[in-house]
């Protein structure tokens, strides 16, 4: 049966749901969002990552720090902050000596970077950027 222009259905009773168009457009709309999104996560979490690297190798120096005072020496490297010579509590657990990426954090006792005021505590950050318990500028 054919309908004549006068018997045509109004445009609102016609349209019932969403074209395939249109349902692509919004779906195309949410997937840029999301990536845009994961962007930022991800550049927010690398920041986190380095703040968190900075403090830890504070963290350790000023542990060097206390090593020194108590033994008279610098120790010799980071793990002697586990387990001190002669026994005793550890300045540090073993897992402290870890940076945020899964590396082991690097010690120099002269402390060029900190002119030779403490010693040096410092990890390679995600882009190969040193990451250390000095200011920034060094």
């Amino acid at each position: 049966m054919l309908l004549r222009p006068a018997e045509r259905r109004p445009l609102a009773a016609r349209r019932s749901a969403f074209t395939l168009l249109e349902v692509l457009i919004v779906v195309a709309i949410i997937v840029v969002l999301a990536g845009v999104g994961t962007v930022y996560m991800f550049r927010a979490l690398d920041d986190a990552k380095v703040n968190a690297a900075k403090a830890q190798a504070s963290e350790l120096a000023k542990a060097c720090q206390g090593f020194q005072i108590t033994m008279g020496r610098y120790p010799e490297s980071l793990n002697e902050l586990t387990s001190p010579p002669g026994g005793g509590k550890p300045y540090v657990e073993p897992d402290k000596l870890l940076d945020p990426w899964g590396a082991q954090y690097q010690y120099d006792p002269s402390g060029p970077n900190n002119h030779g005021l403490k010693p040096d505590v410092f990890t390679n950050g995600p882009n190969g950027e040193v990451i250390g318990n000095w200011a920034a500028g060094h």
